[in-house]
């Protein structure tokens, strides 16, 4: 497997190649990430060092802690690679603490990489006890009764200008 880590052998093993999708993979829910990519056929590829973004078209940052996320990206480089790949035209998607990491503000000293003009208050439905089931409709997109778990949600105080 090239050297790379299998974290649920259970899971099929992630395919790599030019235009692969990347899942960021220091902590969080980045299997269940890699579960689905395999699951629709897209190439996929772990997230752990700078050099595992190279060749890569996107990348996912799954929730998780976004604030022992954050803390690993920077140890290991990712933070400013991340930036850099971002500015390369790499297209990013944050699920919960990956949006959190993608904010400018979230009104709390935590490593961000700030490439997305939104302002985030974390755990905006309060701690886990306060944690709710609630069934919602997603009109736009033809979804009259899904049923969403809210978990110490976040959620965007302000979006800017730039963000369509």
């Amino acid at each position: 497997m090239n050297g790379r880590h299998r974290v649920n052998p259970s899971l099929p093993p992630a395919v790599e190649g030019e235009g692969a999708i990347g899942v960021l993979a220091l902590q969080g829910a980045f299997v269940e990430h890699l579960a689905v990519l395999a699951r629709l056929g897209v190439p996929t590829r772990e997230v752990r060092l700078p050099e595992h973004l190279d060749g890569l078209a996107g990348l996912i940052i799954p929730g998780g802690e976004s604030t022992v996320i954050g803390k690993l990206m920077v140890k290991y480089g990712l933070d400013d690679a991340i930036r850099s790949f971002a500015g390369r035209g790499g297209a990013i998607w944050g699920t919960c603490a990956g949006m959190i990491l993608l904010a400018r503000e979230v009104g709390r000293d935590q490593p961000l990489l700030g490439l997305l003009d939104i302002d985030v208050e974390r755990n905006a439905y309060g701690s886990q006890l306060a944690s709710f089931e609630e069934d919602i409709a997603l009109t736009r997109f033809g979804i009259t009764d899904l049923r969403a778990v809210f978990i110490r949600a976040p959620v965007v105080s302000r979006v800017g200008p730039s963000v369509t």
